[in-house]
């Protein structure tokens, strides 16, 4: 069939051009080290380097783990990064359909009536039928289409990456939220041990008041301390409640949702993670990742500009059946290819101005780069300060707690022996439940901090995330 052989042709034709176009002449340049100079060590260093998978196992609850699932799976914020990269995956199969040859069908028909000359209804009627196929196809002799498909799909795994990023942000939220929780869990409970305390004090003083041994001064100072426990309460209650209403936020619910969380006390950070080198974090971070992506991309960007001023061949070929019987059909196509050559002669430099426009960008993302790059460090490094000297912090406020105790103890008994008036046991009693407010609050941070610096190493658990 003749049909056949144009048809054979054509793909003869189509499979040359890609072999001719398959090599791009411009290329993004190398370049040595775009992340800058970095420290050799962390302050904290640990010999392994591969930090932990799937780093809140570590707390051993599954009520944590089981939000922590929810969340990667409920999350809205989640969801849309997970649209956002099937818009670039969409963009990038339009950036490199320009490498391949279209081919478009056309077809069609006609028919004509036309009345005798004296007016009778008699019509004479002709009728007309085409068929045929259209392609066109440009060659992308200086790489242009290709570097512009580069880029495209660069995007598509930075925007993976930015994907990543947001898992890893969530699953730190998460567990921020779960801790701060049982926290104020805890502050409510020494909240209403101290307001029984406190009670017990007030009742002695209004038993020695009765018997004149003190005056009304004292029943009033405590009373004060009762009252003002009293009322830290209910700010506790609402601050769990809140910390409930942003998780569940984070789980892609209601407020009213109702959380299992079951743990009353907060976990203990085990040894320090494998930190590993800085340079380390370029694999681990899914934001440096995501960052040296888009420099790439950006790279391949300046490719395209620069092939863009250079001329560019369009190839048009058309197959067509024109008039003729249609059992003749494969017998009558007509075969058509013409080619356009078409080169920049004058353009007020507007080609030349985006090849500029693209080296810019390409230094701005190289910053950026960079910029994320230090920050990555920073944030590992400000997560082990913060860990090591919050942990002699506590230490520290232990022992002030336990010295603050064994005062009030000795202040309590010159009291009751009547060898000092109230005011060192007020002063004393309120230091005491200061102290253990703040051992709570520190503690908290504590295991804030340690999430921190799991968030700050990255990971590469993220990869295995699906839809």
């Amino acid at each position: 069939m003749v049909m056949k052989n144009y048809v054979t042709e054509l793909i003869c034709l189509a499979v040359v051009l890609l072999l001719v176009t398959s090599c791009s002449p411009f290329k993004p340049r190398a370049r040595q080290s775009p992340a800058g100079e970095l420290p050799r060590t962390f302050s904290l260093y640990t010999a392994e380097s591969q930090p932990l998978s799937r780093w809140w196992e570590v707390f051993n609850d599954p009520d944590l783990n089981a939000l922590i699932t929810q969340a990667l799976s409920d999350n809205l914020t989640i969801k849309g990064a997970w649209s956002r990269l099937n818009q670039t995956r969409a963009l990038a199969v339009q950036a490199g359909a320009a490498l391949y040859p279209d081919l478009t069908g056309t077809g069609g028909a006609s028919f004509t009536r036309q009345r005798t000359g004296d007016g009778s209804r008699k019509t004479v009627s002709n009728q007309d039928y085409s068929l045929g196929i259209i392609s066109s196809y440009e060659l992308d002799l200086w790489g242009r289409i290709r570097s512009g498909r580069e880029s495209a799909l660069l995007e598509v795994t930075a925007a993976r990456e930015d994907l990543n990023t947001v898992a890893m942000t969530l699953a730190a939220e998460v567990a921020n939220r779960w801790i701060n929780i049982i926290s104020q869990r805890m502050q409510k409970r020494l909240l209403e041990s101290q307001l029984q305390a406190n009670l017990t004090y007030l009742e002695l003083i209004e038993l020695r008041f009765r018997m004149a041994m003190v005056s009304a001064l004292d029943v009033y100072q405590q009373k004060q301390i009762v009252y003002d426990v009293s009322a830290e309460i209910p700010l506790v209650e609402a601050q769990e409640q809140l910390q409930r209403h942003e998780l569940t936020l984070l789980l892609g619910k209601p407020p009213q949702t109702v959380l299992n969380i079951s743990r009353e006390n907060l976990p203990e950070p085990v040894g320090i993670p494998a930190t590993g080198l800085p340079a380390d974090l370029l694999s681990t971070r899914p934001d440096l990742r995501a960052a040296g992506m888009r420099l790439w991309a950006a790279d391949w960007q300046v490719a395209a500009a620069r092939a863009n001023r250079l001329p560019a061949i369009s190839l048009t070929g058309q197959a067509r059946y024109g008039d003729g019987d249609l059992d003749v059909l494969f017998d009558n196509w007509l075969l058509s290819l013409a080619g356009n050559l078409t080169a920049p002669i004058f353009d007020g430099k507007r080609r030349e101005a985006e090849v500029d426009r693209s080296l810019a960008v390409v230094d701005e993302n190289l910053a950026a780069y960079r910029q994320t790059v230090l920050t990555a460090v920073k944030e590992v490094e400000d997560a082990l300060v913060s860990e090591s000297k919050r942990q002699e912090h506590i230490k520290g406020l232990e022992k002030v707690l336990d010295t603050a105790r064994n005062a009030l103890k000795q202040a309590g008994s010159r009291y009751r022996n009547g060898l000092n008036d109230y005011l060192p046991v007020l002063t004393q009693l309120l230091k005491v439940q200061g102290l253990e407010r703040d051992l709570i609050q520190q503690q908290t941070h504590l295991v804030g901090t340690r999430i921190s610096l799991y968030r700050a190493l990255g990971g590469t658990w993220t990869d295995s995330l699906t839809p």
